[in-house]
């Protein structure tokens, strides 16, 4: 059969956090957070456990996924998706919505998806395991009964779910608190049958450097679990900060159709220094099992960057395009928002093959919900660029791009209005202060600009320059950012050079995400009917330098 010989790591590069696998006959389902972006949970599907191709987002309507005031990184967490009997079931923590712990399920998973059942349950990073006698139970995470020593002293517990009902039932057991003495964050459960053995899988130690994998097993879901003696069973702390792949953990399992063990999990990737841009990305890695326990990678024992294929046929899948015309009736699948849309701020019908940014109210920079429709930063180096047509009625709107980290950590690069003039203000915020880095006015009929205010030419208002079309690009070169325009569509003008992407960086902003890039039109907190319209956008990554 055809098949790649290797493959390279991570499977879904950026920010792809938590992924969850399932296998139903020859064909592979995965799901991974999105925390406050919608649509949520996105979908994927393969046959070949390599290439990916996205075939829908789960949590697609606001009353499945409510995100209203929620900070970037709440929201969604850590999803499980399984298959039983017919039926897909995607159960998932909304941390900032009274659903809490929630099931949707769906007989096609391209969709669509119930609404959510909630189901009252402590904690977070819920799981489901069925049974051979088609029990379904409910693995998840929360503070020790008997109450918690530390934050994040927690428990992995187990209890019955009756799915006719949605509802919890009979007893809750304490299954496991993970493998090291004083550990922190014992997380993201999964259980496993396997040769009369019922095997969990967590992770420990945070989500960040010390990340780790471990497990444990019982006869029983009802008796306490006993951890490997050889935990964790997959680290990377120990290899310092130097090396190229870190953070590696939360991970699910799946067997091939031909026998073999795959593991997929998240990790990061520095670049720069030890700064994690791209947030946590999905990764691929073999393992076996030996004396009745997982050996990962055997020989290894760590996640590479590239590795042996998996023994399946090749399956290539469409590629996402580089250029989005917005000539469909809908965005792409692989497109966001930064919480729930208003809806009435974005038209795909007003302008033919234009998407339409109303200047809303929120900014990018609030827990609001701004006018901004994105992607997810996949390389360490790129070049995202758009071209729109915007006229603003008042000083107060603006459109252009941005590059988000979260709500206190983004830059953006911004066409509006001095006076009569057009100006293109180049804002940071960092810590949640906004900082305007420079400011340029496009003036002159022969095209040249003015900075800080001055118009540099002989006093005309710049529309022959302008008319009221404009390319703008956002370069990375590594952690330098810069952004420039284009009044013409050919020539380039440098409006900001070198601005630092460190600060959009989890280690610098806290948080679980990575960055995203995208368009945005802003009244900044005033009333507006004003629309940009965004012809198109573009991303072209730099592999070669990943």
């Amino acid at each position: 059969m055809n098949r790649l010989l290797t493959y390279d790591n991570p499977i879904l590069p950026g920010f792809y956090p938590d992924p969850s696998i399932c296998r139903v006959e020859d064909d592979y389902y995965l799901v991974t957070s999105t925390f406050s972006y919608f649509p949520g949970v996105p979908i994927f599907h393969s046959r070949d456990l390599v290439h990916w191709e996205q075939i829908g987002n789960i949590l697609d309507r606001s009353s499945q996924l409510p995100l209203d005031g929620a900070a970037v990184s709440q929201g969604i967490f850590a999803p499980t998706l399984r298959y039983h009997d017919g039926t897909f079931y995607m159960i998932t923590t909304n941390v900032s919505s009274p659903l809490g712990n929630f099931i949707v399920t769906a007989t096609d998973p391209a969709g669509p998806w119930s609404e959510p059942y909630p189901l009252g349950a402590e904690g977070i990073d819920p799981s489901l395991f069925f049974d051979d006698d088609g029990k379904c139970y409910y693995c998840g995470t929360k503070p020790r009964r008997e109450g918690a020593r530390y934050y994040g002293d927690n428990e992995i517990y187990i209890q019955e779910l009756d799915l006719s009902e949605m509802k919890l039932v009979g007893e809750s057991y304490p299954a496991w608190h993970g493998a090291l003495r004083q550990v922190e964050w014992p997380e993201g459960p999964h259980i496993y049958k396997k040769d009369g053995w019922y095997y969990l899988l967590i992770s420990e130690a945070g989500t960040a450097h010390h990340h780790a994998v471990s497990v444990a097993r019982s006869k029983s879901l009802k008796e306490p679990f006993e951890g490997y003696r050889g935990n964790p069973i997959l680290t990377h702390r120990h290899l310092g900060y130097d090396y190229p792949i870190v953070n590696v953990g939360h991970p699910d399992i799946t067997q091939t159709q031909n026998g073999e063990w795959w593991m997929v999990l998240l990790a990061s990737r520095p670049y720069g220094g030890y700064y994690r841009n791209l947030g946590r990305e999905t990764f691929l890695v073999p393992f076996c099992w030996e004396d009745g326990w997982p050996v990962i990678n055997p020989g290894k024992g760590i996640v590479e960057s590239s590795v042996k294929s998996p023994a399946l046929p090749l399956s290539l899948t469409p590629q996402v395009p580089a250029k989005e015309d917005f000539n469909a009736d809908s965005l792409p699948l692989h497109m966001m928002y930064l919480r729930n849309p208003i809806r009435e701020n974005y038209s795909l019908t007003q302008k033919q093959g234009f998407l339409s940014l109303r200047c809303g109210n929120d900014l990018i920079s609030s827990t609001g919900n701004p006018s901004y429709v994105c992607i997810r930063q996949q390389h360490f180096s790129f070049r995202f660029e758009t071209s729109f047509e915007f006229e603003p009625a008042g000083t107060n709107e603006q459109a252009g791009i941005a590059i988000v980290q979260n709500d206190s950590f983004n830059y953006q690069c911004l066409l509006g209005t001095n006076g009569s003039l057009p100006e293109i203000t180049v804002i940071k915020t960092q810590e949640g202060a906004a900082e305007i880095i420079c400011k340029t006015v496009l003036a002159g009929s022969d095209g040249s600009a003015g900075s800080d205010g001055s118009d540099g030419s002989d006093g005309s208002d710049g529309s022959d320059a302008f008319g009221g079309s404009l390319k703008m690009r956002l370069e990375a070169d590594g952690q330098d950012l810069s952004f420039s325009y284009s009044t013409d569509g050919t020539s380039y003008q440098t409006a900001a050079d070198k601005l630092d992407g460190r600060i959009l960086s989890t280690d610098a902003a806290g948080g679980f995400v990575g960055n995203t890039v995208g368009i945005y039109a802003t009244s900044n907190g005033m009333e507006s009917q004003t629309f940009a319209a965004f012809d198109y956008i573009e991303y072209i990554g730099d592999s070669c330098h990943d």
